[in-house]
């Protein structure tokens, strides 16, 4: 039967079709909304025109009527468009590709057309946190997308290229998108969202853009509709696309089983930045428990989940896990990653034990299966650069990593969006195969060295390695600055991709390996400034330079090597913990302040290991040696991810004081309980909050150093100083073995100096002595932490030390301090006497005995006592200070109508207070004459 023609046109029409209707959806919408409702739609929850300026597409699409219907409409009309390109590209693929990858292909499309319908239909207005899950998974659902798109498109064509240039910049952008809308919400800067809109409007752009792109792909397709009773639908080439040649392809799966796909190599990635994530919060979140226990409180037992290696003992499960190594890595994700949804602090640590759990299970099993293949250096360099990964994660957002179980949504977690990221990462995990043995000839590593070793490098790494800016406190030393500060944890983490980039191309010696790394070792630990950070550079890229031949040799070993490295790894933990403190655990005085132990144990094991190893390397074919490009070009991007974060976080205005035309100090002290409330959650977005409140220009904070593997790394000085826009010192570091203090200030750090005062039972007692300057004089602040209550002699000699510091000086001074004693008994007057030259803030303020302000040469004008809320378990304590020599010293009070403006405590501090904070004891704050 002949057939008739019905209809017959070109392919790119459709593209053609899909671009036109899509942008004009959003721009007729844009100009309808502009024209009659500019004002209501450039208003946000803060401010509104002229302060914002340019709608959110949100805003745009979906708040008004009719913009919200005629775009609408419209995007309804691309959906015949979007689908008819979704086949013709399954169709264009479809003996190109493998089946499974067109497929894939094909899935991914259809779900990226659902969840845009999702935000779209759904706007931010109808349901906020619907709107939120349908963007974020379209935005996700784009990357596997484009990848695609441009694998199937050959390699050396201007058409991959511009699809290529496309996405990186969709992906680019998306930074500052990020940045800008973090300045809105939190910072609430006017404009900023505005700003924001720009890039959003450019993320639709690029993305219309790329698929419009399909043009030019579809131009040398002939798309025919003929009848004969029944409807065909024939796709003919008419081969005049000459810039495109589609014989040469990729496909989804590896052509061998010794290579990683790319889907393969990003999913190795995600993996490892969720186990260093899972690793990291589960002895941050046992610390809360000791931490409020004051001592062992049982709960340190789940930290026996990192032996979780020993299940694989069992041939079953080893085999289980092997061919589905998926099952352990969804594990991490749900239990590891969505514990924060579990609000009761115990049962919390209890779900992210059972993360860390599957999280061990995972790592060792992937190496173990992967003996003797040449994926193994490809999985140490993934591994390598998660690590990295989850480090950049922390610089972005403070040194806090946002999917950890102390972070949600209100305080700057991401853990919804680390969910979703991680359950795809698990999904592509990469499986393993049986290999064969290698030769005899090649002697197999030591367990017992190798299990040590393993040990060692697990806890340099995690010590050392999981935040940028752990080694530039070790050598930070105060003021003036003579090293790094913490934006240059740029640098570190750029070193460390250069030398994942080295450890991928190259093997070094092992024993030039050591010797590099005792060197760095010795420069870290002995110098402070850019030389001890030089040597910290020195001894992470030893560290990471250490992975693959670890992978390597410890994966011809039994699940027995995992279950030593663990137990050593725990080992080191504890001793790391030890050595601060020792006042509150057993045998304390063993490790007592002796971080060079602890540290150089670890460099001796990670040593002993490496030097033990086999010198013969793992024979690798030469046509799947080489290790992808494609993760040069991941380190690339990390590097440039990173080096926009400093470049953002780098102050750009000094810091001003709230009240320079009256010349006021107000100055506060605070314990902070290392920045964990009462329920377990982050808190230096609080805090900053009431210090903002409280227009402290200069604070001291106590209990305030966490750059420590159970306090997560972290350094709370950064997001308060950069959120408040103050000076930091960040007191004696981590390796002086204190529990820390810290002094943040709106006016200028002329000086400082960090003092460890005698202890010879007790805990370190730190403090810092700075010289600051305010509005041109010279003013001495002093912030002290004590020992505690039950070492007598210890604060005796300490009290003696303070005063010895405060003494030293004749210029105008402020004591800001925890000094464990009642007011005008025992040592309060070794602090409040002739020596020192100091007086307290309010004699007849008997209910201290933590917490108290001296001064001296400065005239008092205010004090106040503020309640913690659920922040911490202490109060904070201000007072104001007028910047002028003053003798007097009186203790008559007066009354706050007596006092102007500028001088009194904020109002919003009365009655129920604010978020919990009031003044309290006194019901009111106390004005001085």
């Amino acid at each position: 039967m002949s057939e008739s023609n019905i209809i017959s046109f070109n392919g790119k029409y459709i593209a053609i079709a899909h671009t036109i209707c899509s942008s004009s959806a959003f721009i007729a919408a844009l100009i309808v909304g502009v024209s009659l409702h500019y004002h209501k739609i450039v208003e946000n929850g803060h401010y509104g025109y002229p302060d914002e300026w340019f709608p959110s597409v949100s805003a745009t699409i979906g708040d008004r009527y009719p913009e919200r219907s005629i775009f609408q409409i419209l995007i309804a009309l691309t959906s015949g468009p979007r689908f008819l390109l979704l086949i013709l590209s399954f169709i264009r693929y479809f003996n190109l590709n493998s089946f499974k990858f067109n497929l894939f292909g094909l899935i991914v499309g259809i779900l990226r057309t659902v969840t845009c319908g999702g935000w779209v239909y759904i706007t931010s207005t109808d349901d906020h946190d619907a709107h939120d899950v349908f963007m974020i998974a379209y935005i996700i659902l784009t990357i596997p997308w484009n990848y695609y798109i441009i694998n199937s498109t050959p390699k050396r064509t201007s058409l991959r290229n511009s699809r290529f240039y496309t996405s990186i910049s969709f992906y680019l952008l998306l930074i500052p998108l990020v940045y800008f809308f973090i300045q809105h919400k939190v910072h609430i800067i006017a404009g900023a969202y505005s700003i924001y809109a720009y890039f959003e409007w450019g993320l639709i752009i690029l993305d219309i853009g790329f698929d419009a792109w399909s043009i030019k792909d579809l131009s040398d397709l002939n798309v025919q509709i003929t009848s004969n009773k029944e409807l065909n639908f024939k796709i003919s080439n008419n081969k005049n696309n000459d810039d495109i040649n589609y014989e040469e392809q990729f496909s989804f799966k590896p052509k061998s089983f010794n290579e990683f796909s790319i889907i393969e190599i990003i999913s190795s990635i995600i993996n490892s930045f969720i186990f260093w994530s899972v690793t990291t919060s589960l002895p941050l979140v046992i610390w809360y428990f000791p931490l409020w226990n004051m001592g062992i409180s049982g709960f340190e037992l789940t930290i026996l989940s990192f032996l979780s290696p020993v299940v694989l003992l069992i041939p079953q499960i080893r085999q289980l896990y092997t061919r589905y190594p998926s099952i352990t890595r969804f594990a991490t994700v749900i239990f590891g990653v969505g514990s924060y949804l579990v609000e009761n602090p115990d049962y919390r640590l209890l779900v992210i034990a059972l993360g860390v759990f599957f999280a061990f299970i995972s790592f060792a099993n992937e190496i173990l299966s992967n003996s003797n293949s040449p994926k193994l250096k490809i999985l140490s360099i993934t591994f390598t650069l998660g690590l990295i990964l989850s480090s950049i994660a922390k610089f972005w957002n403070y040194t806090n990593n946002p999917i950890w179980p102390i972070m949600h949504h209100d305080n700057g977690g991401w853990n919804k969006t680390g969910i979703l990221i991680g359950l795809i990462g698990a999904f592509f995990t990469p499986k393993s195969f049986p290999q064969p043995p290698q030769s005899k000839e090649i002697k197999t590593p030591s367990l017992f060295t190798s299990g040590l070793g393993l040990g060692g490098l697990i806890y340099s790494i995690h010590a050392l390695l999981t935040d940028s800016s752990t080694i530039i406190t070790w050598v930070w030393d105060g003021y003036p600055i003579h090293g790094p500060v913490p934006i240059h944890g740029a640098i570190s983490i750029v070193i460390l991709l250069i030398t994942t980039y080295f450890a991928s191309t190259r093997a070094i010696n092992h024993k030039v390996l050591v010797g590099l790394g005792v060197l760095g070792g010795i420069v870290l630990y002995s110098f402070h400034g850019w030389t001890g950070y030089i040597g910290g550079l020195i001894y992470s890229s030893f560290i990471v330079l250490s992975i693959p031949p670890y992978f390597q040799n410890i994966s011809k070993l039994s699940p027995t090597v995992f279950i030593l490295g663990s137990f050593t790894y725990i080992v080191l933990i504890l001793a790391h913990v030890w050595i601060v403190a020792y006042a509150f655990v057993p045998a304390g005085w063993i490790l007592r302040e002796r971080t060079d132990i602890v540290y150089g144990i670890s460099t001796l094991l990670l040593s002993l290991g490496l030097l033990k190893f086999p010198s013969v390397p793992l024979q690798i074919n030469e046509k799947v040696g080489k290790i992808p490009s494609i993760i040069n070009k991941i380190a690339v991007i990390l590097a440039v991810i990173s080096t926009i974060i400093a470049y953002q976080r780098f102050p750009l205005t000094d810091p001003q004081p709230y009240h320079p035309d009256s010349k006021i100090l107000t100055a506060g002290i605070w314990t902070i309980h290392f920045g964990l409330d009462n329920d377990m959650w982050g808190s230096e977005g609080r805090m900053a909050d009431l210090i903002k409140d409280l227009e402290l220009d200069v604070v001291g904070l106590l209990e305030s150093d966490t750059q420590r593997i159970i306090m997560g790394n972290r350094d709370l000085t950064q997001q308060l100083a950069e959120e408040l826009n103050m000076y930091a010192d960040f007191g004696p570091g981590p390796n002086k073995h204190t529990w820390g203090c810290a002094l943040l200030s709106k006016f200028p750090i002329l000086n400082s100096t960090h003092h460890l005062l005698p202890s010879p039972v007790g805990e370190l007692a730190p403090a810092i002595h700075a010289t600051l300057d305010v509005y041109g004089e010279w003013v001495d602040v002093v912030v002290f932490h004590s020992g505690q209550e039950e070492d007598e002699e210890d604060r005796y000699l300490q009290s003696l030390g303070v005063r010895d510091i405060m003494g030293s000086s004749d210029r105008p001074m402020i004591l800001l301090s925890y000094l464990v004693t009642e007011p005008l008994q025992g040592n309060y007057n070794n602090y409040v006497s002739e020596e020192s030259g100091m007086k307290d803030i309010d004699v007849s303020d008997w209910d201290r005995w933590c917490e108290y302000i001296l001064y001296k040469k400065l005239k008092r004008t205010g004090y106040a006592r503020i309640s913690r809320g659920t922040i911490t378990d202490t109060e904070v304590q201000v007072g104001k200070f007028v910047v002028e020599k003053d003798e007097r010293y009186s203790q008559e009070r007066i009354q706050e109508s007596e006092v102007s403006q500028d001088l009194r405590f904020p109002d919003i501090f009365y009655g129920e207070g604010v978020r919990g904070h009031a003044f309290h004891v006194f019901d009111e704050p106390r004005y001085y004459q």
